[in-house]
């Protein structure tokens, strides 16, 4: 086959590699993986089993920062990941390391996702969506298409990112966002539903971002306060709670 493989990296199981795909040193690939042709994964790569990479995907280049001098660095990639067409991924600086993805996420066509981001389990990143350095996204967040997300920004758990949007601030967890720059247009309740929260559940939440977001007259340190007094204690009102009091950059703000 017309490929190239470097002796020294190590190739699980069962894993397919089709032609004119380069696979350098120091990359290691789980049991049962697929790269598609026309793939490149350079030093540094670390992919699970079961992923599936498509023609063009670039996994493991060094960072597009002027701050990197050739650091040893990381990409790693968790277990039945798709990496569709044209993809980049790339490794992390001195920073933190390591650029992760989590298991059972997706990258659409053309997605971008820059040095020391972190990417958790069952994410769908959709066509053209690109991520600046050190954004971090909690699992089952979804992003649409020509999507956005500012440098060292946090994307909330089951949170929905409408296409176009461009993410300036944090986006707590649960919420739906749109526009540019991003603003809180509700909760994902259909997310919610589909990913079986209850009725109760599902209406603490909405009862929480109403004072975050729905109150005019609350400032965010207000709000919280109010949440705390009137809503009972859970995980899931804690978490919310956590999530905005140790935001670096600040929450979006609610549609004008």
């Amino acid at each position: 086959m017309n490929n190239f493989i470097h002796p020294e990296a190590q190739l699980g199981t069962n894993v397919t590699v089709e032609h004119f795909s380069s696979i350098y040193e120091d990359v290691i690939i789980g049991d049962n993986t697929w790269i598609g042709p026309n793939v490149t994964i350079f030093p540094g790569s670390r992919i699970g089993k079961d992923c599936k990479i498509f023609p063009g995907a670039v996994i493991g280049a060094i960072p597009q920062d002027l701050k990197f001098h050739g650091e040893t660095s990381l990409v790693e990639i968790g277990d039945r990941v798709v990496i569709r067409e044209c993809a980049t991924v790339n490794r992390g600086t001195e920073a933190s390391g390591t650029t992760k993805v989590g298991n059972d996420t997706m990258l659409m066509a053309y997605v971008h996702v820059a040095h020391d981001c972190i990417i958790g389990e069952h994410c769908i990143l959709a066509n053209s969506t690109n991520l600046a350095g050190h954004v971090t996204i909690e699992d089952y967040a979804y992003f649409g298409g020509m999507s956005g997300a500012h440098q060292f920004t946090k994307i909330g758990k089951h949170s929905f990112i409408s296409g176009g949007s461009m993410i300036g601030k944090d986006v707590p967890p649960f919420c739906l966002v749109m526009r540019n720059p991003a603003q809180y247009a509700g909760i994902n309740s259909v997310g919610l539903k589909r990913h079986n929260f209850t009725a109760e559940e599902i209406h603490m939440i909405q009862d929480a971002y109403r004072f975050i977001f729905g109150n005019k007259g609350l400032n965010t340190s207000q709000a919280l306060q109010k949440i705390t007094e009137e809503i009972p204690p859970s995980a899931l009102r804690d978490y919310i709670l956590n999530f905005i009091k140790t935001s670096d950059r600040g929450i979006i703000k609610g549609i004008d």
